[in-house]
């Protein structure tokens, strides 16, 4: 069975004979009936009982009848899902981004994107920074918001948040007890501390191990772990150091009598993009999640002022 083949007998069935369903269909009399004496030789099985007028399905046209309708059907919501996915209302947003982010960026971002764009599936890849690019580079997503050094020439960069790089110290360390927070200090200063790594992957430690490198420190890792929370509760309760980036420092941190110095003499490259394939077409709700995620983490609109407008 085709498309023209399942219109064509919901039609004869509709009109009682071949004469009004040609003319409904706005074909010849004889091609209909050609069409309709093929299909009964392809099935083996008349369609309709001509005996009687109007035509009337045999049991093996209504069977035939009941998949027609339900193959028209499924045609007309292909039909209309195609018509939206290319109005760019509808679609799918495959979106890689680290866990640490998600958390910062999903609950603020996700309720206005998705009042504007409720027929768009959402799927979330949550990985570190470094895994981010390759994956947006092979096809495996569609945007990628990540720190990153915006180096790829595959690769489209829009900044949304510049990243200070510094230390996080807990209230027990050296550092702490001997400098106000907010001094920018060189990494040398908290060379004896203890410090807590992420694993290998996020941004954080790719520039943590740049700098120790360079400085020609070999640090005491008290604990590795690939939860940046896990990392900040671990430093600031034991008493020891984190190099993370200054938008993780809250009123938590605050709280726990954390300090926060701000590396001296170093320029950080690795900023907080979206990023996407400059060869292939953005449509407009991954445009608009840019934008939505760039003035909530910039401080512009509130996320309720944009549900309103977004509602509007």
């Amino acid at each position: 069975m085709n498309l023209k083949q399942a219109q064509y007998v919901k039609t004869i069935a509709e009109c009682g004979s071949i004469t009004a369903a040609a003319k409904k269909l706005f074909v010849s009399q004889p091609s209909l009936s050609q069409m309709l004496r093929q299909l009964e030789q392809e099935t083996g099985l008349p369609i309709f009982d001509r005996s009687t007028s109007p035509m009337r399905l045999t049991y093996a046209g209504e069977k035939y009848l009941h998949a027609a309708e339900r193959m028209l059907a499924a045609n007309a919501e292909l039909e209309s899902q195609l018509r939206e996915i290319r109005q760019e209302h509808a679609g799918r947003l495959r979106l890689g981004i680290s866990v640490t982010r998600a958390m910062q960026v999903m609950p603020l971002v996700l309720p206005v994107f998705q009042q504007q764009y409720p027929n768009v599936i959402l799927e979330l890849t949550e990985k570190g920074s470094a895994h981010l690019e390759e994956l947006l580079r092979m096809g495996n997503i569609d945007l990628a918001l990540a720190a990153l050094e915006s180096t790829s020439p595959s690769l489209a960069y829009e900044l949304i948040e510049k990243e200070t790089i510094g230390i996080l110290a807990g209230r027990d360390t050296a550092a702490a007890r001997q400098y106000p927070s907010g001094t920018a200090l060189p990494l040398e200063a908290v060379c004896r501390e203890n410090f807590v790594c992420l694993t290998k992957g996020h941004s954080s430690r790719i520039t943590q191990d740049k700098l120790f490198r360079r400085c020609g420190i070999t640090p005491n890792v008290l604990l590795e772990t690939d939860a940046l929370e896990v990392g900040r509760r671990v430093a600031l309760e034991a008493g020891a150091c984190m190099l993370l980036p200054s938008i993780y420092i809250d009123d938590y941190c605050r709280q726990r009598r954390g300090s926060f110095f701000p590396l001296k003499d170093y320029e950080n490259h690795r900023h907080f993009y979206a990023c996407y394939r400059k060869d292939e077409f953005v449509p407009r709700y991954v445009r608009d999640f840019i934008q939505i995620t760039t003035q909530v983490l910039g401080g512009g609109e509130s996320p309720q002022t944009m549900r309103a407008q977004a509602g509007m």
